[in-house]
């Protein structure tokens, strides 16, 4: 009999948390951050899901979070029209770049000196953040909000999905686009492996693979429910799903077969990635909570024993950095 899968659950938004991101690994571990719409994205221990600090700053509800490879920068993408860029150490906010409307996506550069962001008013733009009075590069085209915007092939490349039902790929120096992919419906999510250079798509109830360089599809595969986030894991043997059904569902990458599926979350999934060492992978919800999985349940790793208790729920201390003052209402 298979050993039940047992969650690390992370409470302390207020409401769904819609946007998640993990750190690369780093002397101090991994870390992940939280977009929650309740306009206060979190910092977590990767592994344990314990609570570091929390970003306070923005007003309104944030839909984007990122970290950069270090976990020394963090960005965020808000309804108030701005992009923050934080130190992710201290919990300082380090730069708020205005924009024209509602921004959905923010992703660092490979060096973590340029910050791509897209949002509502159909645009992408990159900016230089060791000069932020500069004005950003600027690519339009999409014909509906930018949903995401990610670097690809080394910062050469962008790669954007929006609400036209479309997938773009940009050549940075040339700010034209070269390739682009069309969906009966609206793009989900979309994430870039770049060990692999695949596209990892969600739309509809599916769950396709691109060659991220030529947009050429690999595979895809149809989920029971309607999906609203994919990842795949690091060594590209597996995948994970979440949507509309309050289900993870993770599938072989080869064979295309249904491994397991649990319910978790009391809402919608909104987001699902794997941990960069790909030992855990962590859900997002509208239910407002984080759930850390075990990729292979029963192995003892960060909380996990070998013998698991029904419940395991992470350290949630009131929410603060060390030099932050909050007050609580």
């Amino acid at each position: 009999m298979a050993m039940r899968q047992t969650p690390l659950t992370c409470s302390g938004h207020t409401r769904p948390v819609v946007d998640l991101a993990f750190s690369g690994i780093t002397p101090y571990g991994y870390f992940i951050i939280s977009a929650c719409k309740d306009g206060k994205p979190m910092l977590r221990q990767g592994d344990t899901g314990d609570w570091i600090g929390t970003f306070l700053g923005h007003k309104g509800a944030v839909w984007g979070a990122t970290l950069n490879n270090d976990a020394t920068k963090a960005a965020t993408a808000a309804a108030d029209f701005t992009a923050k860029v934080w130190d992710a150490v201290s919990g300082d906010e380090v730069l708020s770049l205005s924009h024209k409307h509602i921004v959905k996506s923010v992703n660092f550069s490979q060096d973590s000196n340029q910050l791509l962001t897209g949002g509502n008013d159909k645009v992408l733009r990159i900016y230089d953040l060791s000069k932020p009075d500069a004005e950003p590069q600027e690519f339009a085209g999409h014909g509906g909000a930018v949903r995401k915007a990610l670097w690809c092939n080394q910062d050469q490349l962008l790669l954007s999905a929006a609400e036209d039902r479309t997938v773009r790929l940009w050549d940075r120096s040339s700010m034209e686009v070269v390739k682009s992919l069309s969906f009966e419906s609206s793009v989900g999510s979309m994430e870039y492996v770049a060990d692999g250079h695949i596209l990892v798509i969600t739309y509809g109830k599916t769950v396709a693979f691109y060659n991220a360089l030529s947009l050429e599809l690999i595979q895809s595969v149809e989920a029971p429910a309607s999906i609203h986030s994919a990842s795949l894991h690091p060594d590209k043997d597996f995948f994970v799903a979440g949507g509309d059904d309050f289900k993870l569902y993770k599938y072989d990458y080869g064979s295309k077969e249904e491994l397991e599926s649990y319910k978790g979350h009391f809402g919608p999934v909104h987001c699902v990635r794997f941990s960069p060492d790909g030992e855990l992978y962590a859900s997002g919800s509208e239910d407002g909570t984080l759930r850390l999985w075990q990729t292979a349940v029963g192995k003892t790793y960060g909380l996990w024993k070998c013998v698991l208790p029904e419940e395991l729920i992470s350290d949630q201390s009131e929410p603060s950095f060390p030099n932050t003052a909050e007050v609580k209402a």
